[in-house]
Parts: C-alpha cells; sequence; structure tokens
C-alpha cells in the first residue's frame, strides 16, 4: 500500500510489463471477460417496449441509447465501422457493393474479409491477450477473416448452372456439425420473398450451440429479421410489431445463454429503415441524358455496359455512387442530378470527405435520395429488354441493390404454381429460371442509407443496448464501440 501511495506510476508500469511478458497470477488481468453482440437489424430505441421484453430487459439493468451510425448507413459499412473503428473513407467499405474501375464490373454482397482496411476489434483485443478468441456468426465479410469460429451462406454452383445451398465455416467442419444438429441453413428464408423469422431463428440457435460449446472471448451474431417487414410494409405498418416480438424472442436465446455462462451481452443495430413511397430510377435519367451505355444482347436483353458508359449510378438503398469516366463530365452530371426529383443531394468529392466517405472505391460523386425516396439500379427503358436476371432474385449479378426482390410478382396468377414448377425443374436437374420477381418498384416501402437528422434519433437511428453500466454515456458512436468492447472485456 505504502509503494503504491507514493509510487503509482511505478507500480501501473511493472503491471503492465507483467501483463504483457507473462506474470503468473497477473495474467488472469489480461484475460477478455466473455462478450456477446447481437446485431439486430433495423432495431430503434423507440421499438423497445412491450414488444421487446428480453431487449428491454437488458437495457434495464443496463442502459440504452441512440447509436449515431456512418455514411452511408448500410450493412457491410456500418459493420466494418463497428468491427474496426473507422469511417468507411479509412476501411474502404463505401457501400454494399461498388464499381472495380480495372475489371470494369460492379460487385455487390462480397464476402471476402481482405476487402475491409484497419485493425478489428479481435486483432487489438489478442494484442492483449494471446489466448483471445472470436466467433463471427453471420457477419458480414466473414470468409477468411482472422477469427476462430465462423459461419455464412456459401451456395455452391454447379458448372450446369444449378444453385446448390450450403454454408462456409472455419474451421470447415463446423456448418455441417450445425447442420446436422439443426439442419440445412434456410436460404431461402434469409433473402427473398420468402424471408422470414426461421434464417433468424436459426442462426440464433446456431450461435447458443458455437458460445456454449466453445467459449469464445467476442461473439458477434447477426439476426436480419426486422430488415424484411420493414422495408415490405413500412415503420409504421402494424404488422411490424409481429416482427419486432418475434426478433426479441430470438435475441432472448441469445442473451439468456451468454448471461448464464458470465457474459456480458450488447445488442446493436446499424441503421434505421424510414418510410418511403417513390423509388427514383438513377440510371434511367443518366442513359436518357446520353451518359449511360447497354449492351444490346443477342437474346433481345439489355445489359449495363459499365466500361463504355460516361456515367452510371452504383444504386444502394437511400445512396447511389456515380462514376464518371471523364472529370469533365462531373459538373454536367451533378446538374443534372440535382434537378432531379427525389435526389436530395449530391456530394462531391470535397464533401464526402467531410462525411468520412471519401475513397478510391466511391463514386466521383455520391446522390442522396430525398427521405421519403430511395433509387432502384434499373436501367432498362422497357421492361421487355430487361435482363433475365431482374426478375429472379440474384443479389451478385444485379449491378445495385433490390430490395424489390423481397416481393412475388404481383402479374402472376400463380405465383406458387411457378415456383413448385421451377423447383421440380431443379430436382430433376434441369436449367431453370426462378423468374418470380416483379419490376414495379413502388411496391416498396422502407429504406435507409441516410443519417438521422436532429432531433429524430429515437426514431431514425439505430439503437445500442449494453448489460454492463461500467461504460454508459451520453452519446455512443458506431465509431467508438470498439474502444467501448475493449474496456468492457478488458477493464481499461
Amino acid at each position: 500500500m505504502i509503494l503504491q501511495r507514493f509510487f503509482p506510476k511505478l507500480i501501473t508500469f511493472s503491471i503492465i510489463a507483467l501483463k504483457y511478458e507473462g506474470g503468473g497470477i497477473l495474467d488472469e488481468m489480461s484475460k477478455a471477460k466473455p462478450l456477446v453482440v447481437i446485431n439486430v437489424v433495423g432495431l430503434t430505441h423507440s421499438m423497445l417496449g412491450e414488444n421487446t421484453p428480453n431487449i428491454s430487459a437488458l437495457a434495464a439493468t443496463g442502459f440504452s441509447r441512440p447509436l449515431h451510425t456512418v455514411f452511408p448507413a448500410v450493412t457491410c459499412s456500418v459493420q466494418s465501422s463497428l468491427l474496426t473503428g473507422l469511417q468507411p473513407s479509412e476501411h474502404g467499405i463505401v457501400g454494399n457493393g461498388w464499381y472495380d474501375r480495372e475489371l470494369a464490373e460492379v460487385f455487390f454482397w462480397r464476402q471476402s474479409n481482405r476487402l475491409v482496411q484497419g485493425e478489428r476489434i479481435y486483432d487489438a483485443g489478442r494484442k492483449v491477450d494471446p489466448s483471445y478468441t472470436t466467433a463471427k456468426m453471420f457477419w458480414w465479410y466473414n470468409m477468411y477473416a482472422d477469427v476462430d469460429f465462423s459461419v455464412t451462406p456459401r451456395p455452391t454452383y454447379p458448372a450446369d448452372g444449378r444453385k446448390v445451398f450450403d454454408s462456409y465455416s472455419q474451421p470447415p467442419t463446423l456448418k455441417d456439425s450445425l447442420q446436422d444438429q439443426l439442419g440445412m441453413f434456410p436460404l431461402m428464408k434469409f433473402w427473398g420473398p420468402g424471408a422470414d423469422i426461421t434464417s433468424s431463428a436459426w442462426i440464433a440457435d446456431a450461435s447458443v450451440a458455437v458460445f456454449e460449446r466453445h467459449r469464445p472471448s467476442l461473439t458477434l451474431v447477426y439476426l436480419p429479421h426486422l430488415d424484411y417487414n420493414l422495408q415490405r410494409y413500412g415503420p409504421s405498418d402494424p404488422r411490424i410489431t409481429q416482427d419486432i416480438a418475434a426478433v426479441d424472442a430470438e435475441t432472448g436465446k441469445v442473451i439468456q445463454s451468454a448471461q448464464s455462462q458470465g457474459a456480458d451481452v450488447a445488442v446493436v443495430s446499424e441503421y434505421a429503415i424510414t418510410p418511403v413511397s417513390s423509388p427514383v430510377h438513377i440510371n434511367r435519367i443518366l442513359r436518357e441524358h446520353g451518359f449511360l451505355r447497354v449492351r444490346q444482347e443477342r437474346t433481345g436483353w439489355e445489359t449495363l455496359d459499365c466500361g463504355a458508359s460516361r456515367a452510371f449510378a452504383v444504386a444502394d438503398h437511400q445512396v447511389a455512387h456515380v462514376y464518371i469516366k471523364d472529370q469533365a463530365d462531373v459538373v454536367p452530371v451533378r446538374t443534372i442530378l440535382e434537378a432531379t426529383s427525389g435526389v436530395d443531394f449530391v456530394l462531391s468529392r470535397e464533401k464526402q470527405k467531410a462525411l468520412g466517405v471519401e475513397h478510391q472505391r466511391a463514386g466521383e460523386l455520391i446522390a442522396v435520395a430525398e427521405q421519403q425516396c430511395w433509387f432502384t439500379y434499373y436501367f432498362w427503358l422497357d421492361d421487355h429488354r430487361a435482363p433475365d436476371y431482374a426478375r429472379t432474385v440474384d443479389i451478385h449479378r444485379k449491378p445495385g441493390y433490390d430490395p424489390v426482390e423481397l416481393f412475388l410478382d404481383k402479374t402472376l396468377s400463380f405465383p406458387k404454381a411457378r415456383i413448385a414448377k421451377r423447383l421440380l425443374q431443379k430436382k430433376l436437374g434441369l436449367r431453370y429460371l426462378m423468374d418470380v420477381i416483379g419490376l414495379d418498384a413502388t411496391v416498396v416501402r422502407g429504406s435507409h442509407g441516410r443519417v438521422a437528422a436532429p432531433g429524430r434519433e429515437a426514431t431514425d437511428s439505430p439503437v445500442f443496448v449494453c448489460s454492463a453500466r461500467s461504460i454508459e454515456a451520453d452519446k455512443f458512436m458506431v465509431t467508438g464501440l470498439k474502444k467501448q468492447f475493449l474496456r468492457l472485456q478488458f477493464g481499461t
């Protein structure tokens, strides 16, 4: 006590030295307290209440706050910022997809973790505690992440054009053991017109199994259920209360398992879904002004010819990266977009820098939709010339995000009969096209990508709920959670 009183810096330095060099009983001081982070997509602070008994109970013993997110407020950008503590301009994930200028192709929903730049939370955790382990359950950029346990959807595509449902995991046998226990991961329930609580329930059960079997230092769980009907019906639709209750029940499974093993728990969201009513066909506008080029295929379809286009947009919810080949076209394109109904504002490179999104992967311009609007990727002017993938669920081939994939084509008289026919063709080993998605973008009722306006954080911002009051503060930023989580785990 006397030494500690008169030589506090010496004592502190000695403890740190022993902590990193191996100091017997002091090694325990560097052991991470287990933490489970549950990403409940689309959850807002205003949703907490009678429909969220499990999450609300967590908030009651700990705390909850609106979470200030990054721009653009889309899955891949926000998750990367949360795990690295960096802005998109630093980690490079400027959206869910972007245009590769060298390959002249748009890539959406890639899975390699090597696309993300910057130190992840689990990298930092291992520097303090070499025994630090991580389970990454369905968070994005899962493949080849430097973690101990991970699972993510990864279909197999045989040479004959079929799509065989499967997953990717680390270690490779993990997916098989989970699917032996829980059944095949329900990919058709993870995205598309059949998406529902089934996929989130599977992920919750798998996460509990991995946590209880391996006891990772950090467990990252992704529950996407709220995203579906919030986009289908909008946040004010009364049916959403059922979805909130359903995802709360699945979240409760993970919370109970984690707390029974002495882990801290955090519930986060990436963004809030806001009501929309008007799609903006930004690529059709660029085409009509002579900037966008298409390729006329022999099949009668048109496909977007990115490399030949003077300018085109990669639509991503309420944000669109606009790629412009010639610098001389930047001002004319900006003038056209600023005059377009449904476009709120257009970001130059300088303004992108101020918002933390300026990066070589970003467009020369970024268009942001008005609050009630969102951007389609549609580039054809005649639906008869739409490419074959337009009427299918095909998140990788489409050069932009397409929430219309959540709906069956309302012009089909018997959509379930068509699905049954296509599935029979698949079972027989025949080539088939699951062409059951419509081309009417007005069906979408919810979107995201913008950041909340001042005073609307409770409804238009994601939420942060934590079991531990030791890190409670008035304001939380997505980019600050990495530091707060490490503080929670290591007490520093």
